[in-house]
């Protein structure tokens, strides 16, 4: 069976999954409540499709240390404190709820990449709508937002199960996913579909999955893979987690993880200012 069939099965698995289970707990309207299986507006790097409140704001910073878990011995990891003494990539993102539903957010990254995004509610999981929908558009350029430019647009589709499980599938498209001149690729775009999920496994502590297989297009490298643990302490989410690749933003993930045998450290912290 080829690689393109698993992808097939467990998408269908996961969305039969995500649809056939027992309806979670109607949502209060208010914003303001955070659900207990989706406390944080990303997983990893996918958006979960969680609403910034109306004239509320929170605050992300991302950061990957540049050292390979798999470089070296034991002894050698050690000495580098598992990647701590390396430099890093890190990332600056803020977001604000311009409008009910519907959130703003400048991201950059130390590679001198901006991204600017919106994301827009379209359905709220509730009694009689099993899922909940949301779509994402972004563009990013490289150089401060000087070359290159990215532009991105997709579905945040969520499914929380109770206060302890929440499912996503995100299909996002990607445009000038390869950086080199047009007239060298064969393929200037690429086509994606983001796998996540987040399991609270203590009140306040969660285990975090995501897959992001590119379905067509531009694909170089591996798909790009996350998993992590988290820990929510109030308006604060701190994230540990370990990954194939530097990228945060659309482009970078649509360009793939580096491969399947390095993977790097890395943490996530979030503050939610309401």
């Amino acid at each position: 069976m080829t690689s393109h069939s698993w992808k097939a099965i467990l998408i269908v698995a996961l969305l039969a999954l995500m649809v056939g289970v027992a309806p979670a707990t109607a949502q209060d309207d208010d914003d303001e409540v955070i659900p207990p299986a989706q406390p944080d507006f990303t997983l990893s790097v996918l958006p979960t499709g969680m609403r910034v409140p109306l004239h509320k704001s929170a605050f992300r910073v991302t950061h990957h240390f540049l050292r390979p878990l798999g470089d070296g011995d034991f002894g050698d990891l050690l000495g580098d404190a598992f990647g701590l003494d390396s430099g890093a990539q890190i990332g600056l993102e803020f977001r604000y709820g311009l409008i009910r539903g519907t959130q703003v957010g400048f991201y950059r990254t130390s590679d001198k990449t901006i991204q600017l995004f919106t994301e827009y509610s379209l359905f709220r999981q509730r009694e009689g709508m099993p899922l909940a929908v949301s779509v994402w558009g972004s563009i990013e350029g490289t150089n401060n937002f000087r070359d290159s430019y990215s532009p991105a647009l997709g579905g945040v589709i969520g499914r929380l199960v109770g206060e302890y499980a929440a499912f996503y599938v995100e299909p996002i498209w990607v445009n000038n996913s390869n950086l080199e001149p047009s007239e060298l690729v064969d393929h200037n775009d690429t086509f994606m579909l983001g796998l996540g999920t987040r399991l609270r496994v203590r009140p306040t502590v969660y285990v975090v999955g995501e897959w992001i297989p590119r379905v067509s297009g531009n694909d170089p490298g591996v798909d790009q893979g996350t998993f992590g643990i988290e820990k929510r302490l109030g308006g604060h989410v701190f994230q540990l987690n370990f990954s194939n690749s530097f990228g945060t933003t659309m482009g970078q993930i649509a360009r793939g993880g580096f491969n399947n045998d390095n993977w790097y450290l890395g943490f996530n912290i979030t503050r939610k200012f309401y």
